[in-house]
């Protein structure tokens, strides 16, 4: 079957590999795609937000399914727009992924469905939302409601800090539309970890947890970004802890949404601080992390098509999801100055090199090709996957193949899954 995978990062281009290897493909496009994507499928020019032209070309060459990766287009309801028209596709329909596309809705379901999350209020007005804040005190966590690439949200450990991300949210609208209102809650501390549940509207498979590091800088400082890098499993994080997260967090979240009449069919992603108070959802995504989908990928052992479309059919009750032994993690190659302002266009060599370390794959997130050459296109540039017995020695692989690329302005992070190897196992 032709299968047609839409977006044009990491995330895509491990969810096309991955797709590639299923005996049942026949031809497999990736709309936009990016540099990596054209070695797996067919890229095709057509932008992740253009549903007409989308539709279009799934109409016209017969696509069997089609795979949505990005926020944005599921936030816009293109599942619905594919549905419409009679066309087979994977995610959450609009009102299901408002979960994702608004903090504030997310946060009332919670505490509606009886979620463990962290306190909270909602704020429309700045002058509001600044006097809550200065009544409160830091530390405290200030979010832009919207969908915001995964950098909307703040972590004030001062008043100025958070006097400063209301500003920038509210009065200098950084991230524009997303900003007309900020959810403001207690700080809580601990680790965080993401909790993936494949799920099909009725039943749903917990994968196993994994681990993003948020933040740009080591020991998770500085600004949060899409994502730096990723673990998979966590290895702290017991059989008992994920009872607990499926029980309380994942089956009442799901109950609640099909109440309100948005059945979720995808990849419903809390994101859960595992806090001295207990495990609290800080956040839901509609669809797969990236880095996470890229350790997720690498991993699975059951066909990729088989699990998607058992999500899509309904038919998840009678499915088996079987996963590799072992680790897998991901460490993403940033362009300097990513989260803010960064330059594009510079050659990148080194990863055919890379790949012939044991166990790595290198998936391409801000990639484009100029000509022959591979050239940096975006923020996050590439993620150097790696697996291996250990946590260790995934971890070791991994930074073994990010010293053989090279690409002006290379930046990363040192410390991945660093916290998790200093926990001790459950």
């Amino acid at each position: 079957m032709d299968v047609l995978v839409i977006g044009s990062g990491g995330r895509e281009h491990s969810l096309a590999w991955k797709l590639k290897q299923s005996p049942r493909i026949g031809k497999l496009y990736i709309a936009p795609g990016n540099g990596g994507t054209r070695l797996v499928g067919e890229n095709v020019l057509i932008d992740a937000m253009d549903f007409e032209g989308l539709a279009k070309f799934a109409k016209e060459k017969n696509i069997a399914f089609t795979v949505v990766g990005p926020d944005n287009p599921l936030g816009e309801g293109i599942v619905d727009f594919f549905k419409q028209r009679g066309l087979r596709v994977w995610g959450p329909v609009k009102a299901a992924a408002h979960i994702e596309g608004s903090k504030a809705f997310a946060k009332r379901l919670m505490r509606e469905a009886g979620v463990p999350t962290a306190e909270f209020e909602v704020f429309s007005n700045h002058d509001d939302a600044l006097s809550y804040v200065r009544e409160r005190g830091a530390p405290i966590v200030i979010k832009a409601s919207g969908l915001s690439l995964g950098k909307g949200v703040y972590v004030c450990s001062t008043l100025a800090e958070a006097e400063a991300a209301l500003n920038e949210i509210m009065v200098e609208r950084v991230f524009k539309d997303a900003g007309d209102e900020v959810v403001i809650e207690e700080y809580l501390d601990g680790q965080e970890i993401s909790i993936h549940a494949l799920s099909d509207g009725k039943d749903f498979v917990l994968f196993p947890p994994s681990q993003d590091h948020k933040q740009i800088g080591e020991n998770d400082t500085g600004k949060n970004t899409g994502g730096m890098g990723a673990i998979v499993p966590v290895p702290w994080v017991g059989a008992e802890a994920l009872k607990d997260i499926e029980t309380r967090v994942v089956r009442p979240t799901l109950r609640a949404l099909a109440e309100h009449g948005a059945p979720f069919v995808g990849i419903l992603y809390p994101g859960l601080k595992m806090s001295s108070q207990g495990h609290k959802v800080l956040e839901f995504n509609a669809r797969f992390g990236d880095p996470e989908c890229q350790v997720y990928t690498r991993l699975l052992k059951t066909d990729l098509l088989d699990a998607l479309e058992a999500s899509a059919d309904g038919k998840l009750g009678s499915a088996k999801i079987e996963w590799n032994s072992g680790f897998a993690v991901n460490i993403v190659l940033a362009s300097g100055g990513y989260p803010d302002a960064y330059k594009k266009g510079f050659p990148i060599t080194g990863i055919e090199e890379a790949e012939k370390v044991p166990g790595v794959v290198v998936f391409h997130s801000g990639t484009s090709n100029q000509g022959e050459s591979l050239i940096t296109a975006g923020g996050r540039v590439l993620g150097v996957s790696a697996v291996g017995d250990t946590l260790k020695e995934a971890l070791a692989r991994a930074y073994e193949a990010v010293e053989l690329i090279h690409f002006e302005g290379k930046y990363f992070r040192r410390d991945i899954g660093r916290k998790a190897l200093a926990m001790p196992m459950r």
